[in-house]
């Protein structure tokens, strides 16, 4: 799948708002086709887990990497069909997300 980056800073392409899945998420202000970037979840790295902590494998470090979120990527809510996926630390849009959109991400196992 082509990746288009981000021309425009998070705040431009998303907001938070109250989800109907669970308490806060992530909803699209732009419109996004499959493949665009949508940001970067960004915050420090640790080593235990938590809320708002996404764990990504490292090859070159051999491990998983935790970061906890500082920016409105740490709303993300689980869906078991999501509309958007990360690699590594970034966030694309794997189907169409129309304005207005909750995006939603797989959690992975043990997510329900």
């Amino acid at each position: 799948m082509k990746r288009r980056s981000a021309s425009e800073t998070l705040d431009r392409r998303v907001r938070v708002g109250p989800s109907s899945i669970h308490g806060q998420g992530c909803f699209a202000l732009i419109r996004f086709e499959p493949g665009d970037a949508i940001g970067t979840f960004e915050g420090v790295e640790v080593a235990e887990d938590d809320p708002h902590v996404l764990w990504v494998y490292d090859p070159e470090r051999n491990r998983l990497i935790g970061r906890r979120g500082t920016n409105m990527l740490r709303w993300l809510n689980h869906s078991d069909d999501p509309n958007a996926e990360f690699d590594g630390f970034e966030l694309y849009a794997r189907l169409a997300i129309a304005v207005g959109s909750e995006i939603t991400i797989d959690y992975g196992a043990g997510s329900s």
